[in-house]
């Protein structure tokens, strides 16, 4: 079990560790039947597992791909994500004359790669309801806060009650960035100077999909047990 509050590590051994640490801030929302997990794969899927088993709620994956600006793809002119949702940045579309042809285009691309990795983490299983539930949107760590943003954009289309956004680490400017958009921010490490998600994890390796499968099921056998 983690350590008591006031010994939040400065770093996790591993996303395992880091979830569990995650889960004690969470622990309001133990055993509440409104309240899913969601975590963005990969990474995020090892500390939602964690937060899902300790708060005793059902596990499931959020995907999101950034729709990239053609020439500059680190440019996101929106995101599509599970179900269906799309979510256009109208500025940057105005600001950089793209074309609808380009926008759907872009689009198409990035829903094959969406639908492919729907298809090898779920299988032929149906994604939760997210409407009228309370919503813990976890990652491993943020960073730029590009990836989550189009998460929590896409999620509201789905009409969740709410959004809490869950990391084990990540820079103090999160607040500012991230807070306005969602319920409630969670956060168990922001360390000064913030480099990288990876600098408060000794053990930072690649999450493989076949990992994200197994703990989805592990998660829904632990949830029925």
């Amino acid at each position: 079990m983690p350590k008591p509050k006031d010994n939040v590590p400065a770093h996790f051994y591993d996303r395992a560790e880091a979830g569990r640490f995650l889960a004690r801030e969470l622990g309001r929302y133990a055993g509440r039947n409104d309240v899913l997990v969601l975590a963005l794969p990969r990474g995020g899927v090892p500390v939602g597992f964690q937060v899902a088993r300790e708060l005793r709620v059902p596990l499931d994956v959020f995907l999101v791909r950034k729709l990239g600006v053609p020439g500059h793809e680190e440019l996101a002119m929106g995101a599509i994500a599970s179900g269906g949702v799309r979510v256009l940045n109208d500025e940057v579309i105005r600001r950089n004359a793209i074309s609808h042809e380009v926008i759907e285009r872009v689009s198409a691309r990035e829903r094959i790669e969406l639908q492919r990795r729907e298809l090898a983490y779920r299988r032929n299983t149906s994604p939760h309801d997210f409407k009228g539930k309370t919503i813990i949107l976890v990652d491993d760590g943020i960073a730029t806060g590009s990836t989550m943003c189009a998460a929590i954009a896409a999620l509201r289309k789905s009409e969740p009650a709410r959004i809490i956004v869950g990391a084990p680490t990540a820079p103090a400017s999160c607040q500012e960035d991230l807070g306005p958009d969602v319920d409630e921010l969670v956060v168990v490490t922001k360390p000064e100077p913030f480099y990288s998600v990876g600098q408060v994890y000794d053990l930072f390796d690649q999450t493989s999909d076949e990992e994200v499968r197994s703990l989805l099921a592990r998660s829904e056998q632990q949830l029925h047990a």
